[in-house]
């Protein structure tokens, strides 16, 4: 009797449209067995159709479910490498200062043999800062012989004043010691939405380098003796 029951009921179900997973599932009873009861049941072309949307609608929920748990398990992953990065460099050492810096220097530093410049670009505050940091303690270079130049794109011309003032602020280096800023001469076809937050990049110079400069050579060769 129960199931002649849950035969009507799905019949009654089918006819009004209803997908046999839903029947299925609100009768307790195997797909399979609602296919059988309602095989002579013909649907109108509307709920088909009705059919289709639920089903499209069920399976872009079911992607935008997976790429969320997704995006979850990527931002959790991100922050646990993250902390695990930050404990295995752990507090730096005098050593790890002066092999860092050599690094940063390699890559960012003047090491054309051309030149007798000592001086190091970048955009990134924290870069700037910690080479600055690494020309004082490593290199024992004095504030008053570091010398700044900002080269930054035309567009910013009339932030100038703003832009020499946040390297200033940030380097504690007077504006005294700032060279004329670059404007450069390139028409930009993006608009960037972080227009006031752009301060350009920034050289760090060293007066009277040159033999700082050649030391900082013979670390790198140094350094890249291993490869």
């Amino acid at each position: 009797m129960a199931k002649f029951k849950e035969k009507y009921k799905a019949i009654q179900l089918r006819e009004k449209g209803e997908s046999i997973k839903d029947i299925s599932e609100a009768l307790r009873v195997s797909k399979s067995v609602v296919s059988r009861w309602c095989r002579n049941i013909k649907l109108t072309n509307k709920q088909i159709e009705r059919l289709h949307e639920k089903m499209m609608e069920g399976s872009y929920k079911g992607r935008m479910k997976f790429l969320e748990n997704v995006r979850k398990a990527r931002k959790e992953e991100t922050i646990k490498l993250k902390e695990e990065g930050l404990k295995e460099i752990g507090k730096l050492s005098n050593r790890d200062l002066l092999i860092g810096g050599i690094a940063m220097y390699c890559s960012e530093g003047t090491t054309s043999v051309n030149a007798e410049e000592t001086s190091f670009s970048n955009s990134d505050p924290k870069m700037v800062l910690y080479m600055l940091k690494w020309f004082k303690e490593v290199c024992e270079v004095s504030m008053d012989r570091f010398a700044l130049q900002i080269r930054i794109n035309k567009i910013h011309k009339n932030r100038i004043r703003e832009i020499e003032g946040y390297w200033s602020r940030l380097t504690k280096i007077p504006s005294s010691q700032f060279t004329k800023t670059v404007l450069i001469n390139t028409k930009s076809k993006k608009i960037y939405s972080n227009y006031n937050n752009h301060y350009g990049t920034v050289r760090v110079s060293v007066h009277k380098g040159v033999k700082i400069r050649r030391k900082i050579i013979g670390w790198i060769e140094g350094l890249l003796r291993v490869v």
